[in-house]
C-alpha cells in the first residue's frame, strides 16, 4: 500500500497520468484510476483538484547560504527607489545601535546614473558608521565616506588589478567599488559566524522549499578571492540532520593560485560529501558581469557615444592555463561548472572541456556552463557535441533599465543581439539546466519560467526581448527539474517515474491550461522531499 496518494489533476511526466503513489520515500507508481487500488486505510490522499503536480525544482546555479544571511542584515531587495533605499538603511542603523558596521545589500544599478551610486547619499542618512551594501549581482558594492576613510581609499588609491573604484571627475573616490575593488573594504567587515551562516542556511531553506526547490548546487562552496566560505554550514546542517534539501556543492578554484590547489579540493570533497550534500563539482569563474564592463567579450565594449573603448571585459583565468586545470579536474571525476557571461568567457570554457575531452575521452563529468549572457554563433552547437550543459539564469532575458540603460547602449551590436539565446540552444540539441543566481535575482523558479516562455518579466509591459529565443513551457519547465537534477547528479529525481526519489512539488493551478502571459500568477501549493511535506502554502 502507498503512504501518499496524488489523484485528480494532471501530472507532469512522460505520457499521460492523473494518480501517483509514493511508498518509502520513492515513487510507487504512476497513472490513472488504477494507481487509487495502492491507497489503504492509512494512506494520506491529496487531491489535486486539477492543479499540476511535478518534480521538485532544482536550482543548478545559486547562493543560498549568502542569501539566506543577506536576509538577516540590511535587505534592499524589492525595490528600485533610492529613497527607499535610504530608509531602509536608515531604519537598519536605528535598529541596531550597537552595529558596527551597516551591511547588507540588494541594490541595482538601474536606480543610479551610469549604475554607480554616491557615497553623499549614504551620509546624509548614517554618517557616522561605516556601511557596506553589495548590489543585487555581487559584483559591485555601496560605501558610504566613513567606509572609504577607515579603508584608506582616496583619490591616490590605484584601482586594483582584478577591479575598479568608480570616481568623481577629480579622482574623488564616488562611492562605488566594482569586482576585486569591493574587497578593500569587505575586507574590515566584522566577520560573518558559523551560527550566522547555519541561521543562513536554514533561513534560505525555508524560503526555497516554499518555492518549489527540493535540491540545488550552491555555486561557491569553500570561496576564497575575497568570497566568503560558507562550508561549515552545509556541513553542519548535513550532520544535525537539518538539511532537508539535496545539495551538491561547487568548490571554488582560487583564481589566484594554479593546479597545485587540486589535491586540496580532492581532500575538500572527499570532508564535505556526506548525508545529503556532495561536493564534487568545482566552480571556475572566468570573467564579471557586463554592466560594469568585465564580463569577457569578443568585441569592445561601447562608450555613451557608440565608439569603441578598447576593453573587451576581464578574464580572471588564463585561457591555456584554464585547459590544462579542467583536464586536470576532469581526470578526477570532478564536474567543472564554469561562470562565463561574456562570449570570449564562453568561448574559453569550451575550448577547456574540449581540451578535457581530447585528453580524457568523454568522462561523464557533466561539465556546465552558467549565466550565457551572449554566445557567438560558432559556439553555440559546441555545447552538444562537447556535452557540456548550458545553465540558463532564465530571468536575466528580459527588457528592464539594467538591461536597455547599462547594458545595451555600451555593447557591440553584434553582441547584443546574441544574449540569453535559448531557442538557439535548444534547437542546437543543447542540454539545459536552470537556475537562479539568488541573490543576484529571485530565487522563484516560476518567475524566471515566465521569462523563459516570453521574454518578458511578469506583468512588466514590456514587449519581448529578443523575440525567437523563448522556450515553450514543457522545455523550461524540463530545464528547471530533469536538467538540473541531471547536472547536479541526481538521477533518481527530476522526472516523474516508478523508483525515483519522490521530490514533488503541487502547484495551486495548471500554468498549461492558461495563456502564456500568466505563467508567472503560478504559486506552490506542497513541496515534498522524500515523500515528506516540507512546505504548505498559508
Amino acid at each position: 500500500m502507498a503512504d501518499l496518494l496524488f489523484t485528480g489533476g494532471p501530472i507532469f511526466a512522460p505520457g499521460s497520468a492523473t494518480s501517483l503513489a509514493v511508498r518509502d520515500g520513492r515513487i510507487l507508481a504512476v497513472g490513472h484510476d488504477e494507481v487509487r487500488d495502492l491507497a489503504g486505510p492509512a494512506t494520506e490522499v491529496v487531491d489535486l483538484r486539477g492543479r499540476l503536480l511535478i518534480p521538485g525544482f532544482q536550482d543548478a546555479h545559486v547562493h543560498a547560504v549568502m542569501g539566506g544571511v543577506e536576509l538577516g542584515q540590511c535587505d534592499l531587495t524589492g525595490t528600485v527607489d533610492p529613497e527607499e533605499y535610504l530608509r531602509r538603511v536608515r531604519g537598519y542603523a536605528d535598529a541596531h545601535p550597537d552595529a558596527a558596521w551597516i551591511a547588507g545589500g540588494g541594490w541595482a544599478m538601474e536606480s543610479f546614473p551610469g549604475g554607480v551610486p554616491g557615497r553623499e547619499l549614504l551620509d546624509r542618512v548614517v554618517p557616522d558608521r561605516p556601511v557596506f551594501l553589495i548590489n543585487r549581482d555581487h559584483h559591485g558594492a555601496w560605501v558610504n565616506s566613513r567606509a572609504l576613510e577607515l579603508a584608506g581609499i582616496t583619490a591616490d588609491t590605484p584601482d586594483p588589478v582584478d577591479g575598479r573604484i568608480d570616481r568623481l571627475p577629480d579622482g574623488t573616490p564616488a562611492g562605488g567599488l566594482q569586482e576585486g575593488a569591493i574587497r578593500l573594504v569587505e575586507s574590515l567587515i566584522p566577520a560573518v559566524t558559523p551560527a550566522d551562516r547555519l541561521a543562513g542556511l536554514l533561513r534560505a531553506q525555508e524560503l526555497l522549499h516554499s518555492l518549489g526547490v527540493t535540491a540545488w548546487q550552491d555555486a561557491m562552496v569553500c570561496a576564497t578571492n575575497g568570497y566568503p566560505d560558507v562550508s561549515d554550514a552545509y556541513l553542519a546542517a548535513a550532520t544535525d540532520g537539518s538539511l532537508t534539501a539535496t545539495v551538491n556543492g561547487a568548490l571554488w578554484w582560487d583564481r589566484d593560485r594554479d593546479a597545485s590547489q587540486i589535491e586540496e579540493l580532492v581532500a575538500k570533497r572527499d570532508r564535505f560529501t556526506t548525508g545529503r550534500l556532495r561536493c564534487d563539482s568545482v566552480k571556475l569563474m572566468l570573467d564579471g558581469v557586463a554592466e560594469n564592463f568585465t564580463a569577457a567579450m569578443t568585441a569592445s565594449y561601447q562608450d555613451g557615444c557608440g565608439c569603441a573603448t578598447g576593453n573587451r571585459g576581464l578574464s580572471f583565468i588564463d585561457p591555456p592555463a584554464l585547459a590544462r586545470y579542467v583536464t586536470a579536474l576532469d581526470a578526477l571525476d570532478f564536474q567543472t561548472h564554469f561562470h562565463a557571461l561574456g562570449d570570449r568567457a564562453v568561448r574559453d570554457a569550451l575550448d577547456a572541456v574540449a581540451a578535457a575531452r581530447a585528453a580524457n575521452g568523454f568522462r561523464d563529468t557533466r561539465p556546465h556552463l552558467a549565466h550565457l549572457q551572449v554566445v557567438h554563433p560558432d559556439d553555440v552547437p559546441r555545447f552538444r557535441a562537447l556535452g557540456a550543459t548550458a545553465n540558463l539564469q532564465a530571468y536575466w532575458a528580459s527588457h528592464e533599465p539594467q538591461m536597455d540603460d547599462l547594458t545595451i547602449p555600451f555593447l557591440d551590436p553584434a553582441l547584443a543581439a546574441r544574449q540569453y539565446p535559448f531557442g538557439d540552444l535548444r534547437r542546437a540539441g543543447a542540454h539545459l539546466a536552470a537556475g537562479s543566481d539568488w541573490p543576484v535575482t529571485t530565487p522563484d523558479p516560476l518567475q524566471a519560467i515566465h521569462v523563459a516562455v516570453n521574454r518578458s518579466h511578469h506583468g512588466s509591459g514590456r514587449p519581448a526581448f529578443l523575440p525567437g529565443q523563448e522556450l515553450d513551457l514543457g522545455t523550461a519547465l524540463t530545464a528547471y527539474t530533469a536538467g538540473s537534477a541531471y547536472v547536479n547528479r541526481r538521477d533518481d529525481s527530476g522526472t516523474i517515474r516508478p523508483g525515483h526519489r519522490a521530490d514533488l512539488v503541487v502547484l495551486d493551478r495548471d500554468p498549461f491550461a492558461g495563456p502564456a502571459a500568466e505563467i508567472g500568477d503560478t504559486g506552490v501549493a506542497y513541496t515534498y522531499v522524500d515523500g515528506t511535506q516540507v512546505y504548505a502554502a498559508g
